[in-house]
């Protein structure tokens, strides 16, 4: 199992731990996971990991289709990895929802499958250098012909070299999707998964191995979710602190109508809770709301308790076919526990 850790986005003010990700790497972990909503950019922030890091891969976790064409996302995923000294960089993507990309990025919901499809399609040939860029897509095409064009664009190459393999991972947790990144991509992060729900993953994304005529597909292809794991003896009061943002994703971070992460609790059988948490969430009553997220549906997604409690429950996640976790902590004795289990090196704290 690769470990990984996130730093996720920031809150008012921006600040990169490179101490604890320097710590991380040297226990062994695989990657570092960087994110953004509508604050901090999830590109920066690896820049500047890498020129403190040497090896650990750097991974978006994710960016948004809506803030960049995919030719600036390449541009900048490549520059990045060259930057870091190549074969580091992974570029993870995914939509966000209908209120961020139009009400920020100012850019029209569309068909979201097609510009996904159309997105990993350009980036894919810009990073593989064989031929100038043209693409004729359902919602993204180059050279652009559209309204208000003159009519005089080229396809061009990148002047740069990249990796041509650069690995593009998608974010994503729906049927279609999953197809479309065993089809499409090297890896997923995957959105609401959880054990007992692996197989339901794994077959669509051996449909989408299929559809591209793969034969090896999970020998190339990887699979990593990002799991909050926190020891303590308070199992309950640590569930409870994973509550206020449970509430928020599920109640207020999406249109009522359009809610991916509402739609992932509903999928995991919590759905009279799911629609109870966004009732009360967009009527203001947010404390409220935090209340009606079920402890056994926390309990179901992360790693939290005594040593001996995570190191039980942490063998589902390894049995459950993922190639990596992305570990969510800035403890420096949970990293080294994790280190432990996914035997990457030997637990040497004490047991709290």
């Amino acid at each position: 199992m690769r470990l990984g850790i996130s730093i996720g986005y920031s809150g008012p003010q921006l600040s990169i731990p490179i101490d604890f990700i320097k710590q991380a790497e040297a226990l062994g972990y695989d990657s570092v996971w960087t994110a953004e909503v509508y604050g901090s950019d999830a590109i920066t922030p690896l820049a500047y990991i890498a020129a403190h890091t040497s090896k650990i891969r750097l991974g978006t976790g994710i960016i948004q289709l809506a803030a960049r064409t995919p030719a600036a996302a390449a541009m900048a995923a490549q520059t990045v990895d060259q930057l870091a000294g190549g074969n580091r960089f992974i570029l993870g993507l995914g939509v966000s929802g209908p209120q961020i990309v139009e009400g920020w990025y100012g850019e029209p919901w569309g068909k979201p499958y097609w510009r996904i499809r159309d997105y990993i399609s350009i980036m894919k040939k810009i990073f593989a250098r064989e031929e100038p860029v043209s693409h004729e897509g359902r919602e993204i095409s180059l050279p652009y012909t559209g309204p208000g064009a003159l009519g005089i664009g080229k396809p061009l190459k990148s002047i740069l070299h990249p990796n041509p393999k650069l690995p593009i991972w998608l974010g994503s947790g729906g049927p279609s999707n999953l197809k479309m990144a065993g089809e499409l991509c090297d890896g997923l992060l995957p959105l609401g998964f959880v054990p007992n729900r692996a197989a339901e993953y794994r077959k669509s994304i051996e449909e989408g191995f299929q559809k591209a005529g793969k034969t090896n597909g999970w020998d190339n292809f990887e699979m990593q979710t990002a799991i909050a794991v926190d020891i303590t003896d308070d199992v309950r009061g640590a569930l409870r602190k994973l509550k206020p943002n449970v509430a928020l994703y599920v109640g207020g971070m999406g249109h009522r109508d359009i809610n991916f992460h509402k739609n992932q609790m509903i999928k995991r059988g919590y759905g009279e809770a799911a629609e109870r948490i966004q009732e009360l969430y967009l009527a203001g009553r947010k404390a409220e709301a935090l209340e009606e997220v079920p402890d056994d549906f926390l309990d179901e997604g992360v790693l939290v308790g005594p040593v001996e409690r995570i190191r039980e429950r942490y063998t589902a996640w390894a049995d459950s076919g993922l190639t990596g976790l992305t570990v969510r902590t800035r403890d420096p004795q949970v990293i080294e526990l994790m280190a432990d289990l996914a035997e990457v090196r030997p637990y040497q704290n004490a047991s709290p």
